[in-house]
Parts: structure tokens; C-alpha cells; sequence
């Protein structure tokens, strides 16, 4: 009798058991679909009144809290900007991806159709847009360059399934270089790029490109998207990666994604001899400094890092507005072409 009980107390257990590793298992593929449709599919605007967002949205404008000279500098720049696209008219351009999406860009032409292009490229988001890249681009535009940018796929006008996060974007913005080549067959190029948009331009200098494409200059990037992601879940919710994000990864994997350990700009920085200059805000909250240091210690060709004190993530072209366009443009006239 006894042995026929311990029997049947070791089923319960083991089905109790089983019972609740189902559940955790159910309760982790839950979480990893929200954290796909709430970082890596299309923003709407619906999704951040929801307060299960708000976090996201928090921690992005608590790198925005800017000082009296900072808001005047980006008031000098929303003038510079308006200016400037009062004497352009900007040219809608698409194209078709590799994998099928329908991509948009503007393109903005210099007004002596002179050889340098920038290829701007945005950061990640509901305010990701390539009209976002309108203020840096007043700049190039200022010295003779002509101007591409694109809306990355899932954001803007772009179509897209999920956000590359770089990886993808990375195909893409190569498809955008082959663009301006055959425009310009001339043409010498730097791209350009901020937070998401900087680890797109990495992501891409990895890659066999065309011997037009001249330099890189990378503000706020990310080292990759497993990494930031990490970082995040730790910031917002005080857990690690184990076991979300390996389980986020495969369901992402399996819902039509790409593997979030391989969107490196770090591996990517590693393989290329372009010449990359990193700019980093030294009080960036959402992607710290020290990651632009990995950066620019894993570049393999030439490179120069300049860090900004008090700027915050995005912002070191409105709080050192001077020192930012000085250190870009006396790179590129080293090494940009």
C-alpha cells in the first residue's frame, strides 16, 4: 500500500512538474512575441500610448533633457535646415530590395552637381524617417556634397516585416550605394549614420563594397543588436539574457527574422580597411560610450574617435555643434575622397 502510494506521489510530482515547465515555457513564448512586436516590427503610434511601452519611450527622451546653449543650437540648426530645403527640391527615389520590400530615399542635389555624395542614414523608431537626417545634411550640403537618404526598411515610407536593427539594412544601403553609382559614376561616397543608422553604416562597411564608397562616420552606434538588447533588459527590467532573449531570438528566427547574434557592427568593423571615425556623447544613457570604445578598437583600418562631454544619445551635433562638424569634415578631407 505504502509503495503503491510513493508511486502515485511521484506521477503528481513528475506531472506537476511538467505541468509547470509547459507553463513557463507558454509564458517565455509570450514575452519573446511581445518583445518582437514591440522592438522589431513596424512603430505605430498606438503602440507607445500603451504603458507596457512607456519604458522605451522614457528611457529615449531622458537623453533628450538639453540645457539653454543646447536648444539654441538646435534652433540655429532647424533654421540652417529650413533654409537650405527652401532652395533644394528634394527627388523621391525607390527601389526594390533583394528580398522584395519596396524602399524609399530622397534624394537632395548639391547645387553644382559636383561628385561627393552622402548616403544619411537615421536612427530606430517611431521618429525614425530620413527627414530626420535633414539637419546633418544641411551641412554636407553646405560643402558642395549631394545627398541620399533613405527611409530603412520599417520605417518612414519603406516597407518592411521587421527592423533590421542594421543587419538588414545593411543589403539594403548597399543597393542605395549601387544607386548613386549609377547616377554618378564618379561619385565618391561616405556614409553617414546615427545611433541605428551609425551600426547600419558599420554593418555595411563590413561588406565587399565598390571602391566609390570612401569613409564612415558612425554617431551613437551600437556594438550589435544582441548587445543592446541586453542592455536594455537589464536597464528596464533587471534581467538577464537567459532564458527571453534566447527564446525571443529563435521566434524571431522562426516568424521570418534574422539571428539577432549576428547583427555585429562589431564583427562587421573588424573585417573592413575603411577609414571610420566614431563620435559618442559621453552622457548617452541608451547606448553608452564605452561601446563606441569596443568600436573603434576592433576597426581594422584607419579610424579616430571623438567623445562629447554632456551630450546625451543623438544629441553631441546640437550640444558641441562646431567641434562635431569639424572633427567630421576634417576626416573626410583626409579620407573621404
Amino acid at each position: 500500500m505504502r509503495e503503491h502510494r510513493g508511486r502515485k506521489w511521484k506521477k503528481i510530482l513528475i506531472g506537476s512538474f511538467v505541468c509547470l515547465l509547459l507553463a513557463a515555457v507558454a509564458f517565455t513564448c509570450w514575452i519573446g512575441n511581445v518583445l518582437i512586436d514591440m522592438a522589431l516590427c513596424r512603430p505605430r503610434e498606438s503602440i507607445w500610448e500603451n504603458d507596457a511601452y512607456a519604458s522605451v519611450e522614457a528611457d529615449v527622451e531622458a537623453s533628450y533633457v538639453v540645457d539653454d546653449q543646447t536648444q539654441e543650437n538646435m534652433l540655429a540648426a532647424y533654421e540652417k535646415r529650413q533654409a537650405w530645403l527652401e532652395e533644394v527640391t528634394p527627388e523621391k527615389i525607390t527601389l526594390t530590395s533583394h528580398d522584395g520590400y519596396a524602399l524609399t530615399a530622397n534624394i537632395y542635389p548639391g547645387k553644382e552637381q559636383g561628385h561627393r555624395w552622402a548616403l544619411l542614414l537615421h536612427g530606430y523608431g517611431y521618429t525614425g524617417r530620413k527627414e530626420e537626417m535633414e539637419y546633418i545634411g544641411a551641412e554636407y550640403a553646405a560643402r558642395g556634397y549631394q545627398i541620399l537618404a533613405p527611409d530603412l526598411r520599417c520605417h518612414g515610407e519603406s516597407e518592411g516585416d521587421h527592423i533590421g536593427m542594421g543587419w538588414t539594412d545593411r543589403l539594403d544601403i548597399m543597393q542605395w550605394i549601387d544607386q548613386i553609382i549609377s547616377l554618378d559614376e564618379k561619385a565618391t561616397i561616405v556614409l553617414h549614420g546615427q545611433s541605428m543608422g551609425g551600426a547600419a553604416a558599420l554593418m555595411t562597411a563590413g561588406e565587399e563594397l565598390p571602391a566609390q564608397v570612401k569613409a564612415v562616420v558612425s554617431d551613437c552606434a551600437y556594438t550589435s543588436a544582441w548587445e543592446i538588447f541586453t542592455r536594455k533588459l537589464k536597464d528596464w527590467y533587471g534581467i538577464g539574457p537567459f532564458p527571453i532573449l534566447y527564446e525571443t531570438d529563435m521566434i524571431f528566427k522562426l516568424r521570418g527574422g534574422y539571428d539577432l547574434k549576428k547583427a555585429s557592427a562589431l564583427e562587421q568593423v573588424a573585417k573592413t580597411h575603411l577609414p571610420i571615425l566614431f563620435i559618442h556623447g559621453e552622457d548617452d544613457d541608451f547606448v553608452p560610450a564605452s561601446m563606441a570604445e569596443e568600436l573603434y578598437g576592433r576597426t581594422g583600418g584607419p579610424k579616430e574617435l571623438v567623445t562629447v562631454p554632456g551630450a546625451g544619445h543623438g544629441l553631441s551635433n546640437y550640444v558641441d555643434p562646431e567641434g562635431y562638424y569639424e572633427a567630421v569634415f576634417s576626416f573626410l578631407k583626409q579620407y573621404g575622397g
